[in-house]
């Protein structure tokens, strides 16, 4: 359903939440966005393009290298100037593609540092940038592995996020858009059957859920609760035991101790670190 968050309406949904508490400024200062629009409209979270314009692109450079790469260069192989162009811009408002955004810059750093995660990494970041895709995680998320995915339950969610602002045409195209997402990122299976397949998180994605979660307001043990661990298919004891994984490859601090967790996982952007 529609929620409030600091009093702008946003998308959440029953079982799956986002975005508990934190004002919507500080949250958009890192990199979220918000509203009932999203890029799902018009495309799915292009997964290859992300990837062929990570390969020809240096974790560091600024905003103007991957317009230049995408437009200029033409890394992706479209056709006309026009496409390039709608391109780059599409690929922005789902991933930022600027390092001063900090969620980019440590979706970035993820990217380079697990390729196993980097379907997950995307998705994680493609949540936190467009509200219609996130809408759609209750859908997908609470089917047992091999339950076959139902377009009907999916329009249902987007239609009580969005009201009547997208007419049933686009809602049918935001359907087929997300499913396609869904698929990408590794959480649905077939073309025109799609069945529920569990994804595989590692640590590196686990703390970049952690981030994005610390980043939406959530603190301590319930950061292992929270929508973003639930979209690596993680439990609680899951993600405490990726958790200290990452901690042992030096990308969180966390602290257990009885019943109190401490999670810090702003080692993660290399701004913070210097890395």
């Amino acid at each position: 359903m529609a929620g409030k968050f600091a009093g702008e309406d946003v998308v959440t949904t029953d079982s799956v939440q986002f975005r508990p508490s934190r004002p919507v400024d500080d949250a958009a200062r890192i990199g979220f966005r918000f509203g009932a629009k999203g890029t799902h409209t018009s495309r799915t979270m292009m997964l290859a393009e992300l990837t062929a314009v990570f390969a020809v692109t240096a974790p560091d450079v600024l905003r103007t290298r991957y317009a230049d790469a995408i437009v200029m260069e033409n890394c992706l192989g479209k056709t006309t100037s026009a496409t390039r162009r709608l391109t780059n811009q599409r690929l922005g408002e789902l991933y930022g593609l600027d390092p001063t955004i900090p969620l980019f810059r440590v979706l970035r750093r993820v990217w380079d540092l697990d390729a196993p995660g980097r379907p997950l990494a995307a998705l994680l970041c493609a949540i936190a940038r467009d509200p219609l895709l996130a809408a759609t995680a209750s859908a997908v998320l609470p089917l047992p592995s091999g339950e076959e995915f139902q377009r009907n339950t999916m329009r249902t969610a987007l239609r009580e996020a969005v009201g009547v602002r997208l007419n049933d045409t686009i809602l049918d195209k935001v359907v087929r858009n997300t499913a396609s997402s869904w698929t990408q990122s590794g959480h649905l299976d077939g073309r025109t059957f799609k069945r529920r397949r569990l994804v595989r998180a590692t640590p590196a994605t686990l703390a970049y859920a952690l981030y994005l979660g610390h980043a939406a307001g959530y603190c301590g043990s319930e950061l292992f609760t929270s929508g973003w661990c639930r979209l690596l298919d993680c439990d609680g004891a899951e993600a405490r035991e990726l958790a200290l994984d990452a901690k042992r490859l030096g990308l969180v601090d966390l602290r257990i101790s009885a019943d109190v967790v401490t999670i810090d996982p702003a080692r993660l952007d290399p701004a913070t670190m210097g890395v």
